[in-house]
């Protein structure tokens, strides 16, 4: 008997819209610009950098809630249905890893300064945008597949 696998990439249920809004206008907007802040901190250092990349893999769900997109895998072995549930397959360590050195280092940081501006000087009227923006961050800076 031969063993079938199937992979479903889903997202984990999280608060809904309206909460998520209310969590960016209250607490996300700040919070995750120290957030950031202390990321790229952490990124200036050899030490910290691995920390810092942590950080900024979770901005999303640091500034608007966002849950993580997992990948589903149901096995059947023997006759037994086995459901396992893993985070996204990444990029090459090594292809990120350039990209974020050339690329994503400064990149980033504009993206996000540029997402910040988008949602204070239309004053709410472009969270659409800015969330896109923000929950993009991750894969703008090391190429993360969230």
């Amino acid at each position: 008997m031969t063993a079938q696998n199937t992979k479903i990439e889903t997202t984990q249920s999280g608060p809904g819209l309206l909460i998520r809004v209310l969590w960016f206008i209250f607490m996300g907007w700040w919070l995750g610009l120290i957030w950031v802040l202390i990321a790229w901190f952490f990124n200036l250092t050899i030490i910290g950098l691995p920390l810092g990349l942590a950080m900024i893999n979770n901005i999303p769900q640091v500034m608007t809630l966002r849950p993580s997109r997992v990948t589903t895998v149901v096995e059947n072995r023997e006759g037994t249905l086995v459901i396992r549930k893993k985070p996204l397959e990444q990029h090459p360590f090594l292809l990120r890893a350039l990209y974020f050195l050339v690329i994503g280092i400064w990149f980033s940081l504009v993206w996000m300064l540029l997402a910040w501006l988008i949602s204070l000087v239309t004053l709410g009227l472009a969270f659409p945008l800015s969330f896109w923006m923000f929950n993009r961050v991750p894969a703008v800076t090391t190429l993360a597949r969230l």
